[in-house]
């Protein structure tokens, strides 16, 4: 075995557990290469029979195209089930603000959705791809990691999982967070990706794309971006490390048009791929913050 088959074993453990230590799991879909990974686990770990739990997709509203357009024909593929929880209906009924300004952004608003969906459908865990080596705070994070009744982060309520035993015992209210690949990293993904022939939504290779330069990053010209008669339009050859909502993602400039660019890419890059994230750029603890508040 190599190590891809290492980290493929243990995620598909981890997978088990879930189906076997909680009533109503879910795994927690954003059309991103890492929730399109854990997809493909899943069929690995539960195939032929159908996944021990819905996906779910919470939807800003201001989501790249070409991820809204792979996520419904990957749905189609596989006959599982969606469930998509609306930031706009949270905004409608008050719940939330959306942002005003330049900069302006309806990431973080999803966390009401979020919490309200895992509220409304009673899961106990939900199945994410974060990996450890995205971004400090979620270094901190266990395999298995509790939310309270508020759906809240302490990273203090840590629990041990020595000998990859992990505790699923929670109380009325909470919930657990999952993450099977947060041994991996970015390049173990793309490796894994490559190996196993994995399709992806195109924003990940190189496209021509319109892009205005905002605080230092290239960020797609979307008409929700609130631009101005500053923001100069530019037509460059770029592709996206991560996939979030379009206000707050940027693309690098890039000519990787296969898999073994973009793992070239990587390895030679010194940023990370949440460098290309407007929002983790908000304050030294943002992403911590958030976290505290119910994101994922």
């Amino acid at each position: 075995m190599d190590y891809l088959d290492h980290l493929e074993a243990e995620a598909i453990y981890i997978l088990r557990e879930v189906a076997g230590q909680f009533e109503k799991p879910a795994l927690l879909f954003s059309g991103g290469k890492d929730s399109i990974t854990l997809v493909h686990l899943a069929k690995k770990a539960f195939r032929p029979g159908k996944f021990p739990f819905p996906l779910v997709h919470i939807d800003t509203g201001h989501n790249f195209p070409e991820t809204i357009a792979f996520r419904d024909s990957l749905i189609e593929e596989i006959g599982e089930k969606l469930i998509v929880g609306y930031v706009q209906d949270s905004i409608d009924q008050g719940k939330v603000v959306e942002q005003k300004g330049k900069n302006a952004s309806r990431n973080a608003l999803q966390t009401v959705t979020l919490l309200e969906t895992i509220s409304k459908h009673g899961f106990d865990a939900c199945i994410g791809g974060a990996r450890r080596d995205e971004e400090k705070a979620r270094a901190k994070e266990r395999i298995f990691s509790v939310r309270d009744e508020f759906g809240q982060w302490d990273p203090k309520r840590q629990r041990p999982e020595l000998w990859s035993i992990f505790n699923g015992k929670i109380n009325k209210g909470e919930n657990v967070r999952v993450f099977p690949i947060s041994n991996w990293t970015e390049l173990d993904v793309w490796n894994y990706i490559k190996r196993e022939q994995i399709a992806l939504p195109s924003i990940y290779f190189s496209h021509e794309r319109e892009v205005i330069t905002r605080n230092g990053q290239l960020m797609a010209a979307a008409p929700f971006l609130n631009m101005d008669a500053d923001d100069v339009i530019e037509t460059k050859s770029v592709r996206f490390r991560t996939v979030g909502d379009m206000t707050c993602t940027a693309a690098v400039d890039s000519t990787a048009i296969a898999l073994d660019d973009i793992i070239a890419e990587i390895k030679a890059s010194t940023v990370s791929e949440r460098g290309a994230r407007m929002d983790d750029k908000v304050s030294e603890a943002a992403m911590e913050e958030r976290k505290k508040q119910g994101y994922f």
